[in-house]
């Protein structure tokens, strides 16, 4: 009888115990991702310019970055886009641009004067893709005055062949996107342009209404000034481009002041349309209409204004399925007192501002920000938001105007449920050093399955964040190859469905800030060890499917021949 109690008293505390431990593993909070800023590790020693005082608007938009595969080693590397000052713009080599190729060991060379990428003058923008379908990513660069249209070698060289393609633009051009608009097989190259504005009279510094902030006298505009107009330059399939702005309906004959664009298929018909995120005026879509031209909806679908009708300081764009609805939210950062937008996809081509009720509103209202992607940063399946902050004023330093002239990173968490929790403070102290930051790009530098974070910072050095992976989650990588001239499989949608998550995503070439993306799809998958289905619909209207693919591979897809390639993640390098 003893030994029979003895051994019930045992079973007792065995089963307290278990139920103890389950509790202490089921209160556990997910694992913290960090990043690391590894910007001298990895080799980078760019200084983007800029004048210290800022006069002038000119010399405060700042600079882009693009992350592409230039050599095809597998292995991103980064382009940042350097400007002139009032002062040195007519010497285009006092501003030096960088190519820096990935060593694919964390670490990076500079390769800018083998490449021919170094003087582009007053650069503003960089968008990366491969136009004429050989295999190589090219760069086109926005720019003060003329455009760059450098062509890929595929020796480690870049050839100017602006001219002899036709898309030259000589105002002042910022954004450009990429996409195949009316589907007959070859890349075409939207631009949008900012202000017009002449060198040699520019408007006096903190003399107008329109150059006064807050009381405190600064540089002046946009407001007061005129814009500049965009521009659409449709691929003709033999290396040679047409400005078709006018006759497509996107030449912007109101003027506004174009910054951030981005091409996405709102209503999902196999079209693209546009998006170009204004600054100070309403911010444009224009609904691809199937025959060569476009119908501006923007006030329509409700993605002009804010909810209270109010035209945004618009700078940066970023879409993504942060709901998984299948339908793509639209996140645009915008000036300080106002505060980023987060419009959610309701129904084709209708919008809803759910900036408050998401919570990304409060948070970023004393913020300027620039830059901004979604991205699952710890791989849980849902997209999450980051967007790079920094006044253009360095009057405000020491204002006291409850805003800076230095800003920190704001990351936000997707809570799953439609809202999303700022978390920089718990991600790594290299967020929340102040900054004056403008593009960012997203990519997988070390191809280590987790997505790092490149910052081009007006006046000084980048910021390289690398993402330390602590989540531990899986995730799949997906390469598409198309067929034809669009080789890089622009516009294409891919559905990735792993067990009860389904979660769809788009190849882009641009957006951002005047910034260009790492072009491979990136899911995160949770626990989730499989992916069930991979599901693309390629440009050209086809839909293939791929199933059965186990977690924590990078994959390669080519159309017409399914997967082509699986890779496993390198071994992570420390720092």
């Amino acid at each position: 009888m003893r030994n029979r109690l003895l051994l019930l008293v045992l079973l007792l505390q065995s089963a307290v115990a278990d139920l103890l431990i389950t509790q202490s593993l089921s209160d556990q909070k997910e694992p913290v991702v960090h990043f690391t800023e590894v910007t001298d590790f990895a080799g980078i020693t760019f200084r983007h310019i800029s004048a210290p005082e800022k006069k002038y608007i000119v010399e405060s938009i700042g600079g882009g970055v693009a992350l592409f595969d230039y050599d095809n080693d597998g292995c991103m590397d980064i382009y940042f886009t350097n400007a002139l000052t009032v002062d040195t713009a007519n010497d285009p080599l006092a501003s030096r641009s960088a190519l820096y190729r990935n060593n694919c060991d964390g670490t990076f060379a500079d390769v800018t004067e083998k490449s021919g990428l170094t003087y582009p003058g007053w650069a503003n923008g960089v968008v990366a893709a491969d136009f004429d379908g050989d295999g190589y990513q090219d760069l086109y660069v926005t720019c003060l005055g003329h455009n760059h249209f450098y062509h890929n070698n595929g020796d480690g060289t870049f050839t100017d062949i602006t001219d002899r393609a036709g898309v030259d633009d000589h105002r002042w051009s910022t954004g450009a996107a990429v996409a195949d608009y009316d589907k007959d097989g070859a890349l075409d190259l939207f631009v949008s342009n900012y202000v017009d504005i002449n060198l040699s009279k520019l408007p006096e510094f903190g003399k107008s209404k329109f150059c006064q902030y807050r009381g405190v006298p600064v540089q002046c505009g946009p407001k007061g000034l005129p814009g500049a107009g965009d521009s659409l330059f449709h691929n003709n399939g033999d290396g040679a481009f047409t400005d078709v702005s006018k006759k497509a309906g996107v030449a912007d004959p109101e003027g506004r002041y174009g910054l951030g664009a981005v091409w996405t298929d709102v209503d999902g018909d196999g079209w693209l349309d546009l998006f170009v995120a204004n600054d100070a005026t309403g911010n444009y879509l224009y609904h691809n209409n199937k025959d060569g031209t476009f119908a501006e909806i923007g006030l329509q679908a409700g993605v002009s204004l804010d909810d209270d009708g109010v035209p945004l300081g618009s700078m940066g764009v970023t879409v993504g399925d942060y709901l998984h609805t299948g339908q793509f939210g639209i996140f645009i950062t915008n000036f300080s007192g106002e505060h980023a937008t987060l419009y959610h996809h309701d129904k084709p081509l209708q919008f809803t501002d759910v900036s408050y009720a998401s919570k990304v509103a409060p948070v970023s209202t004393p913020f300027v920000g620039w830059g901004t992607g979604f991205f699952d940063y710890d791989n849980d399946g849902w997209p999450d938001l980051l967007a790079v902050n920094g006044h253009v004023y360095p009057q405000m330093e020491n204002a006291s105007v409850g805003t800076t002239y230095r800003q920190r990173i704001l990351l936000f968490h997707n809570e799953h449920d439609g809202k999303f929790a700022e978390v920089a403070a718990e991600s790594g102290s290299a967020l929340m050093t102040p900054r004056v930051s403008r593009g960012v790009a997203f990519g997988d530098l070390d191809n280590d399955g987790y997505i790092d974070v490149v910052i081009n910072n007006l006046d000084g050095k980048p910021t390289i964040l690398k993402n330390d992976g602590g989540s531990h989650n899986n995730w799949i990588t997906v390469k598409l190859v198309g067929t034809g001239k669009n080789r890089d499989a622009v516009g294409a949608r891919v559905q990735v469905v792993c067990d009860d998550l389904t979660q769809w995503d788009e190849v882009h070439a641009g957006g951002s800030y005047l910034s260009s993306n790492d072009p491979r799809l990136h899911y995160g998958l949770g626990g989730r060890g499989k992916v069930r289905l991979i599901e693309i619909h390629w440009p050209d209207g086809k839909i293939e499917t791929v199933a059965s693919v186990p977690a924590n591979n990078f994959l390669t897809i080519e159309e017409g021949r399914g997967i082509t390639r699986t890779m496993p993640p390198s071994v992570r390098k420390s720092n």
